[in-house]
């Protein structure tokens, strides 16, 4: 069997008038993260480690914001169709193991359905996935409630 690993991180504005979506579940909030998709951090830091992996480039290789076709753009979809390069490939994720950092909200009780969502576009099983939250304890932009980060880490393994 072969193995490869890749790791990825993403970083997003916090703002007013925008969804805050976390591994395809929206969570209730007054702020949601800024961006040219739906800005999930989560997803899209496990779109960079899975690409990362097989030396495929990053997500803005493939969904630039400069396209205007990606505004808006649901990243479970997106996180398919990088799925999909995979497994054309002859890969396919062994596991995933992330960290989204945040302030507020607290993530613990969205966990459970973000892992399910991943698990499903990704035709997995759901204990492949990890997911911790933390916060930064007061410090940077995500400390100061200005953003949500996420990474993540990914291992592929060819298809038997």
């Amino acid at each position: 069997m072969n193995i490869r690993i890749g790791n990825g991180y993403d970083i997003h504005q916090l703002v007013s008038d925008r969804p805050l979506i976390l591994g395809g579940v929206t969570i209730p909030h007054e702020l949601g993260l800024l961006g040219h998709s739906d800005a999930d951090v989560l997803t899209h830091a496990i779109m960079d480690a899975m690409l990362g992996a097989l030396s495929l480039g990053d997500i803005g290789l493939y969904f630039p914001p400069s396209d205007p076709q990606w505004a808006g753009a649901d990243s479970l979809k997106l996180l398919a169709q990088v799925n999909q390069l995979i497994r054309e490939r002859g890969w396919e994720v062994g596991n995933i193991d992330s960290v989204v950092v945040a302030e507020r909200p607290k993530l613990k009780p969205h966990i459970s359905a973000m892992r399910d969502r991943l698990a499903q576009v990704l035709n997995i099983e759901g204990d492949r996935i990890g997911i911790k939250a933390t916060t930064n304890e007061n410090l940077g932009p995500v400390g100061r409630e200005e953003g949500i980060a996420a990474y993540a880490v990914t291992l592929l393994v060819t298809q038997p």
